[in-house]
């Protein structure tokens, strides 16, 4: 899923699907505040139409699963919890920055692969 989303926006917005990519970009200098604030508002409203649709779709398991939200397993403290999504926002960054770094050669045939990669 992943692959075809960054497939189909990388010409329209950068494959800016996260939040946490539009900021770190815009930390590198790379993005203006003003197209980081739209981009930010329109990821959230993506995620809330989102979830209207899963809701929509599925209204038992959405009331009976929590709503979608995320939780710590059982076994794991809110510390690894924690500790996993740095590592994996590290992560998620980090490929961004390497596929689209105009340094290399052909880069854009990698970055969908590389996205799902990192995920």
């Amino acid at each position: 899923m992943i692959f075809a989303l960054v497939y189909c926006t990388a010409g329209i917005s950068g494959w800016h699907i996260n939040p946490v990519v539009t900021f770190s970009l815009f930390l590198a200098r790379k993005l203006s505040l003003t197209r980081v604030v739209f981009y930010i508002v329109m990821q959230c409203l993506g995620a809330i139409c989102g979830t209207g649709v899963v809701k929509g779709f599925g209204p038992f398991l959405y009331q009976t699963k929590g709503g979608g939200a995320n939780v710590v397993a059982h076994g794991y403290t809110k510390g690894s919890g924690l500790g996993a999504e740095i590592i994996d926002t590290f992560v998620l960054v980090y490929t961004v920055f390497s596929a689209t770094d105009a340094k290399r050669n052909a880069r854009d045939s990698h970055v969908p692969v590389s996205a799902l990669s990192a995920m």
